[in-house]
């Protein structure tokens, strides 16, 4: 026995290590893109084009890489990959899954949810400001290499990056399976890439390792402290992308995610700044692009085709991430019905969101022309990513402390440390706004608004319908003394209140004079878990005279599915013939009034939410053909 159990586990282990780096393999494409192409504009932004350039002194470049370093260290490695990815929801992370988890422990504090509430909903409106700018400046910047190679094409670069990005979304619709397998590869040979630039540059001025001391950081803000301050509205755009470690977990678990950081991405980007900041101390007129001046001029157009490529990996990434915070959103009722395609048989994460995907494309052409270059779009995007991570803070102390059982005293010293980092970058990209870091925060305001419309909208109407309804069991009652018409089938009542009388059922027995034979209220709930098991799916009550009740369980990543999920009811004692069975919806038109819960703008503007959502049949997956609609008149 002993010899065949020692003889197993070196080839389990094998495996193991073979599957691990094959997940941190297919990281890299889907997780590092964002921050693995910061170098081609971080340093160039310190330094040459922000509205507030750091003086280009040999202390400078020192005290720049020695904040860049440790801001990879303490932003990235520390908080993200050593906390944050603690926080997991069921293995799921990003914004929404934090919010879930930091809401479900505060139930019966309504002033604490609403606050964590509005933190949440926050912190998934910059993540869409990030969306827009990320692809626009990315892109942008690859291409400027263009400028590097031949000064001649200056004028083609902005019609180029519209071309990319256009080509980019027109693909999303096709699914991005096959191109994904491409992903990592491709960003191993980027982040190899960057690793050899940098030594060959570090070469030419090795004395600049001596910058990963963080006395050099340190005497930065000692020396001239306002523009080390300010520094930090630039230096924040080397770790712009670490929310995305947090926010793929649920693809690819916390070891390959960390063994790809440690293991490639981090050397790699630290190799490289500091084979730049060496590039500008031996030759500072290399400042105006100093990520491409670093390759020998042979090698500038391979080198852009490679950036290129990288940074549209990354918005991939990051339109993928849209997609998904959007759907997660859609499922905790924070965004109306939206269209969502499965763009995979295999792997149900990959969907495709066609409104939201045309928004984001218009968004970023709109950001590209406006700005015109990767240096006056950098302004606008260190608001989002740091208003991001204040809040990512936030919330994940309030499950350190709710969801861990931390004392407050240790959760508290974590989470200040955390804040003192994150509110020093917002609060020096906060002297960027009149320089268009207003741009995100008015796409924030917007999204805010749309948001919370909806979500009291829907309150409000549902508030509504629960008043003008009868009670279920009186309703039953009198069905059984006084029987209408039964005629046979099934007939499906979807209704968000299963203690009410749907008012389809009201207007179907008023205007129909009959009922079915089986009259089964089904309502379905979104729950604060991304997943939930199909032994947990449905629970199925029988009521009296041929009435049942269905609920149905969802987690906020779960695709919903009636059809398919109503054959479990089998399992309880109901049978269901598909083809015997209607499913009857209410289809409400509203109406705004004033003097109502709501401003009457924002009511007018949920009604024209409303009307443009997407149909229940769609959502839920219903069949056509099997479908009656019962329209009903509701003034807010």
């Amino acid at each position: 026995m002993e010899s065949a159990s020692s003889s197993a586990s070196p080839e389990s282990t094998t495996q193991h290590k073979t599957r691990m780096t094959a997940l941190a393999l297919t990281a890299l494409g889907v997780v590092y893109g964002d921050i693995g192409t910061s170098p081609l504009y971080t340093m160039k932004e310190v330094f040459a084009v922000s509205p507030h350039p750091v003086p280009l002194t040999h202390d400078n470049v020192f005290g720049i890489l020695s904040l860049i370093l440790w801001a990879l260290i303490l932003v990235v490695s520390v908080k993200y990959v050593a906390f944050v990815m603690r926080a997991d929801n069921r293995g799921e992370g990003g914004i929404m899954a934090l919010l879930a988890l930091a809401m479900r422990n505060l139930a019966g504090d309504a002033r604490k949810q609403t606050t964590i509430l509005l933190l949440g909903i926050l912190g998934a409106c910059m993540f869409y400001a990030d969306g827009m700018i990320t692809p626009a400046i990315s892109v942008l910047s690859a291409v400027e290499g263009l400028e590097v190679a031949a000064p001649a094409l200056h004028s083609m670069i902005v019609p180029i990056t519209l071309l990319v990005i256009f080509i980019l979304f027109w693909v999303q619709s096709k699914g991005t399976a096959l191109v994904g397998a491409m992903f990592g590869p491709i960003m191993l040979v980027w982040f190899s890439t960057l690793a050899v630039l940098g030594i060959v540059n570090i070469a030419l001025e090795p004395s600049v390792l001596q910058a990963l001391n963080p006395y050099y950081a340190y005497q930065f803000f000692a020396v001239s402290p306002w523009v080390a301050f300010v520094a930090l509205g630039s230096v924040v755009l080397a770790v712009t992308g670490a929310e995305a470690l947090y926010a793929d977990m649920g693809h690819f678990g916390r070891k390959p995610i960390r063994l790809a950081w440690f293991g490639l991405v981090l050397p790699a980007l630290v190799i490289n700044y500091f084979g730049q900041g060496a590039l500008i101390l031996h030759d500072a007129s290399t400042i105006k692009n100093p990520f491409y001046l670093m390759a020998p001029e042979w090698m500038l157009f391979p080198l852009i085709a490679l950036a290129t490529l990288a940074t549209v990996i990354a918005s991939q990434a990051v339109i993928s991430g849209a997609f998904s915070v959007s759907r997660q959103a859609q499922q905790l009722g924070f965004l109306p019905r939206m269209q969502i395609l499965h763009t995979s048989e295999n792997q149900q994460g990959q969907i495709y969101m066609p409104r939201i995907n045309w928004i984001l494309m218009i968004g970023v052409m709109a950001l590209v022309l406006g700005f015109g270059s990767s240096g006056d779009l950098a302004a606008a995007y260190g608001i989002a990513v740091t208003g991001d991570m204040v809040i990512t803070t936030l919330l994940a102390g309030v499950v350190f402390h709710g969801v861990w059982g931390w004392s407050l005293w240790r959760t508290g010293v974590l989470v200040a440390m955390f804040l003192v980092i994150d509110l020093a970058l917002f609060g020096a990209n906060v002297l960027k706004i009149p320089d268009g870091g207003w741009v995100p925060i008015l796409i924030g305001a917007v999204i805010l608004t749309l948001m919370a419309t909806w979500k009291q909208g829907r309150d409000l109407l549902l508030s509504r319908l629960r008043s003008e309804s009868m009670a279920l069991e009186p309703f039953i009652e009198a069905m059984g003394k006084y029987p209408p018409t039964r005629v046979p089938g099934n007939a499906i009542f979807m209704t968000p209140d299963a203690s009410g009388v749907p008012h389809a059922m009201l207007h179907n027995l008023k205007h129909n004079k009959v009922l079915h034979e089986r009259v089964i209220l089904l309502t379905v709930k979104t729950g604060d878990i991304p997943y939930i098991a199909e032994d947990n799916r449905i629970e199925v009550e029988a009521l009296e005279h041929g009435f049942w009740r269905i609920t149905m369980h969802y987690g906020f990543k779960d695709d919903l599915d009636i059809p398919r999920d109503l054959e479990l009811s089998s399992q309880h004692g109901l049978e269901l013939e598909s083809m015997d069975t209607s499913y009857f919806i209410g289809k409400e038109t509203l109406f705004a009034r004033r003097a109502s819960a709501m401003a009457y703008w924002r009511e007018k503007l949920f009604v024209g939410l409303f009307r443009n959502a997407d149909s229940a049949t769609n959502h839920f997956k219903l069949p056509p053909n099997r479908v009656v609609e019962l329209g009903a008149q509701v003034t807010l």
